[in-house]
C-alpha cells in the first residue's frame, strides 16, 4: 500500500499523556491530515529510478551552484508527493550525509503534503514517513513555509502571518546563497508549538528537540525541489495515471476503504553511455589516470546540463565514459527578487 493511502486511512489520533499531572493532549499528526490527502488535486508516486535521479540532483556537490529558483513552482494548490526510502537513503549515504542510527533507516516510504498559492511560488509543506511494515505512519512535528520569490537578504513571509520561532537551515559553506536557506523556514505545527511551550524545557533540551525534528523534514526539501525542477522541464517526466475502479469496488464490498488514484512518475529515458577513446598524449603531457568525476549541473539560459558521475582517464588508452543530459525550460521573465540558488541540504541552525 502506498504511503498516501496509509495516511488517508489513518483514523487514530496522536495522543500524548503528561506523566506528572496525567493531562492528555491530542497533537496534529497523520490522522489530522487524512482528509487533505484524499482531497489532493494530484498525488505523485516517484519510481525508484526517479528517486535516485532527484537525490543525485539534490545532494551532489556538483549541483551546488545551480541558479534555479525562478524555474520552480508547485503544480497544484494541494499536492502529495511520495517515494521509497531505500534509493533515497542510499543517496544520502553516498553523498556523506550523517544519518541518525535507528532513524531514517527503518522508514519504508516518505512523502510530503504541499499547500501552495495559485501560482505555485509560495506555500506550506509537511513530511510523512512509514515503517517498513506500514504499522506506523507519522508526520513531522515541524512544517516548512516557502517563497521562491524571496529577495536576497530578506525573510520569506509565513502564509498565515503567524508569529513564533522560525528556523533557517542552510549550507554553512555558502550561507545565504541557497534555495533552502533563502526561501524556506521551519516552525512547529501549532499544536506541537503549544505542547512544547507548556513543557518548561531547558535551552539545551529545546535545541536538541529542534535539531531532531529538523532531521525529519529539512533533508526532504532539496529532494522535492529537484522533483519540481524536473517536472517543470519542457519535455516533463514520463507519467502514468493509476486508477483502481475495479479493485475499489471489491474493497468496498469487503468493508475496506478505497485506494486513492495517483500518478506514477518515472525518470526520463537517458541515452546510453558512449565510449570516447583518447589519442596519444601530445608532447610530454601525461595521460590522466583512471578517476571518478562526480555528477554536476550547469545552467545556460533556459537549459540545464546534467553530467552524470563517470570514470575518466585510463592507465593504457585513456578511455573516458561521459554522459550529458540537457533539460530545457520555456523562456519566461525572471521573477522579481529571484537570484542564484544552490540545490544543497543545509547543515546548521541559525
Amino acid at each position: 500500500m502506498k504511503l498516501g493511502d496509509c495516511v488517508a486511512q489513518c483514523q487514530t489520533p496522536f495522543v500524548v499523556r503528561d506523566q506528572t499531572c496525567g493531562r492528555t493532549t491530542v497533537l496534529n499528526n497523520s490522522a489530522s491530515c487524512a482528509a487533505h490527502i484524499a482531497r489532493c488535486a494530484a498525488r505523485y508516486v516517484l519510481s525508484d529510478d526517479l528517486t535516485a535521479l532527484c537525490a543525485d540532483l539534490a545532494y551532489s556537490k556538483g549541483a551546488r551552484t545551480l541558479a534555479c529558483s525562478d524555474l520552480l513552482h508547485v503544480p497544484a494548490e494541494l499536492l502529495w508527493v511520495e517515494w521509497c526510502n531505500q534509493p533515497w537513503h542510499s543517496a544520502l549515504e553516498r553523498y556523506g550525509f550523517p544519518l541518525v542510527e535507528g532513524g531514517c533507516r527503518w522508514a519504508g516510504r516518505r512523502g510530503a503534503l504541499i499547500r501552495s498559492s495559485p501560482d505555485g511560488r509560495r506555500g506550506l509543506l509537511r513530511t510523512f514517513w512509514s515503517t517498513a511494515d506500514e504499522r506506523d505512519v507519522l508526520a513531522s512535528s515541524l512544517e516548512a513555509y516557502f517563497d521562491f520569490d524571496t529577495p536576497e537578504g530578506e525573510e520569506p513571509e509565513p502564509p498565515d502571518r503567524g508569529q513564533g520561532r522560525a528556523v533557517k537551515v542552510f549550507d554553512s559553506a555558502s550561507p545565504g546563497d541557497d534555495v533552502l536557506g533563502r526561501c524556506f523556514r521551519f516552525r512547529y505545527e501549532r499544536t506541537w508549538a503549544d505542547y512544547y511551550g507548556r513543557a518548561q524545557l531547558t535551552c539545551a533540551e529545546t535545541d536538541a528537540i529542534w535539531r531532531h525534528a529538523l532531521g525529519t523534514i529539512a533533508i526532504d526539501v532539496p529532494m522535492l525541489v529537484a522533483f519540481f525542477l524536473l517536472l517543470a522541464t519542457r519535455s516533463g517526466l514520463p507519467q502514468r495515471a493509476q486508477t483502481f475502479e475495479r479493485l475499489n469496488g471489491s474493497r468496498r464490498k469487503r468493508g475496506k476503504k478505497p485506494l486513492l488514484d495517483h500518478i506514477e512518475v518515472r525518470s526520463p529515458l537517458l541515452p546510453e553511455y558512449r565510449d570516447a577513446v583518447r589519442g596519444e598524449a601530445l608532447g610530454t603531457r601525461r595521460i590522466p589516470r583512471l578517476h571518478h568525476v562526480r555528477g554536476h549541473l550547469v545552467r545556460r539560459g533556459s537549459q540545464l546540463f546534467w553530467r552524470v558521475p563517470h570514470l575518466r582517464g585510463s592507465a593504457r588508452a585513456g578511455v573516458v565514459r561521459t554522459h550529458t543530459v540537457v533539460w530545457t525550460f520555456d523562456d519566461s521573465p525572471r521573477p522579481r527578487g529571484a537570484s542564484a540558488v544552490r540545490l544543497r541540504a543545509g547543515g546548521r541552525l541559525q
